[in-house]
């Protein structure tokens, strides 16, 4: 994770918050680039006017733009911020529209250091060895020695790496693009600028790319404004705080569902409620298509990264992943049951939620990394926090959803409960990645035998998403 892009997007968030909450970010959302890169201080680019000009775009970015948007460049910011308050006022969305408007990321130019193609390069260290291993192990025959060291002929590297592993002084090293090597589904490359551009027909949404990028280029399309200009009409937001939330905040749950309503949040919930429906749900569905064919497989759906590379790269296998509804799908019903009026938030650490919740109709996706900016602007302590009083806590499997085998525990757990002899073959996919999704063909191929398989598209599971706090 890049650790300077993630401060420098909690530092923007909280100076938009507060300055939207004193009533002045109208005034003082152009200056904000200029105060945190002042005259004379050391610049992280080039100079400090590159600086500001990165810093404008996270704010456009913020404020719900991106730089596709951008058809003016002398347009400030405090004419975004116009036209997100018009926007919403006249009840437009301000995703609608484009394919890049729908899309939850944006690739900022100005921020893209344009790296070199990824190839294996023979440094000075080569020392010409007799035994010549690197060219002997090389599969094309790309390498040849010239004047006592190895040369690579680019035209026929396959880049394996073979050559790599097999120098004994470490001569030969493999460069990267940082995103494209994150990218699971090859949806990010340099265009004819040296640019990154993400092909949104390929992209998943997993957000890989956002947190690998070492220069922080990528940036997530944010709903905050929107948000916050719902809080101040006085709209009933409700806040549906994800199961990852407990490894992202101190304090408990309950504290953290505390500190959201002091944040200004009409009704709050947690998300693992939800979870306890697609447990019981995605059980049934499994029981009865496994009653149908015992040689069927069934994934699960809660991941919608998952679901998205499904349904772009592998759409033969789409009938294979469940039906059943994720936990953020029945945290929504749940409380638009409660009150029909209330416009449902979803908190987590997932940018794929953000695709999700516009397919399923949740208002609105805030990531952790901005619900920290609020409660921070707002000088909310969650330590400090009364415990919420909740009718029930959710069960403790719905709470693991978070983690990666969370949803197979419920699962079993929810089955063994009606039936002691029950018996799940149960695979999981920890991470989604170029080898994981061979891996994942080959049990959809049946080549792996399994009949119910979890996929999480970030190691660990949910907790550790691209946007988590940590």
């Amino acid at each position: 994770m890049n650790l300077a892009a993630q401060y420098i997007r909690r530092e923007l968030a909280i100076r938009l918050v507060r300055a939207f909450d004193a009533n002045k970010l109208d005034r003082e959302i152009d200056a904000i680039p200029i105060k945190l890169r002042p005259k004379n201080e050391p610049s992280s680019r080039c100079c400090i006017y590159h600086d500001r000009a990165v810093l404008k775009y996270r704010l456009m970015a913020l404020l719900g733009y991106s730089i596709e948007d951008e058809s003016d460049e002398t347009k400030t910011l405090s004419s975004y911020l116009e036209d997100v308050i018009r926007e919403v006022s006249e009840g437009k969305d301000p995703y609608a529209g484009l394919e890049h408007k729908m899309a939850p990321l944006s690739v900022c130019g100005p921020a893209c250091s344009g790296c070199p193609d990824a190839k294996v390069v023979s440094t000075d260290n080569c020392r010409g060895c007799f035994a010549r291993p690197c060219m002997y192990n090389c599969p094309k025959k790309a390498i040849s020695i010239v004047g006592g060291r190895s040369v690579i002929d680019q035209s026929l590297c396959i880049k394996c790496g073979k050559c790599v592993t097999a120098c004994p002084y470490h001569a030969i090293v493999k460069t990267s693009v940082p995103c494209e090597d994150a990218c699971p589904v090859g949806a990010i490359r340099k265009n004819e600028f040296g640019v990154a551009q993400i092909n949104f027909e390929k992209c998943i949404f997993c957000g890989k790319c956002f947190n690998q990028c070492p220069f922080g280029a990528v940036m997530e399309r944010s709903q905050l404004m929107q948000i916050l200009l719902a809080m101040k009409r006085g709209e009933k937001l409700v806040a549906m705080v994800a199961p990852a939330a407990a490894k992202q905040f101190p304090g408990t749950i309950e504290q953290l569902l505390s500190a959201c309503k002091k944040a200004g949040f009409a009704e709050v919930m947690e998300v693992a409620l939800g979870a306890e429906k697609t447990t019981r749900h995605e059980t049934a569905e499994f029981v009865e298509r496994y009653s149908k064919d015992p040689k069927m497989i069934m994934t699960t759906s809660c991941c919608p990264a998952w679901v998205n590379l499904v349904a772009k790269h592998m759409p033969e296998h789409i009938e294979k992943v469940s039906l059943t509804p994720s936990p953020m799908v029945y945290s929504r019903e749940i409380m638009k049951e409660k009150d029909p009026s209330l416009k449902t938030v979803f908190i987590g650490p997932c940018v794929a939620k953000r695709s999700e919740a516009r397919r399923k109709d949740v208002d609105f996706v805030m990531s952790f990394e901005e619900l920290g900016a609020i409660l921070a602007a707002r000088n909310i302590d969650v330590m400090s926090c009364e415990a919420y009083p909740l009718e029930r806590p959710a069960e403790a499997t719905a709470r693991n959803y978070s983690h990666s085998c969370g949803v197979t525990e419920a699962v079993i757990a929810e089955a063994m409960g009606k039936d002691p002899g029950f018996k799940l073959n149960s695979k999981q996919i920890n991470g989604i990645d170029k080898k994981s999704i061979m891996m994942i063909r080959m049990h959809l191929a049946g080549k792996i035998p399994t009949n119910f398989l979890e996929v999480m598209a970030c190691p660990g599971g949910c907790e550790n998403g691209p946007c988590s706090m940590r």
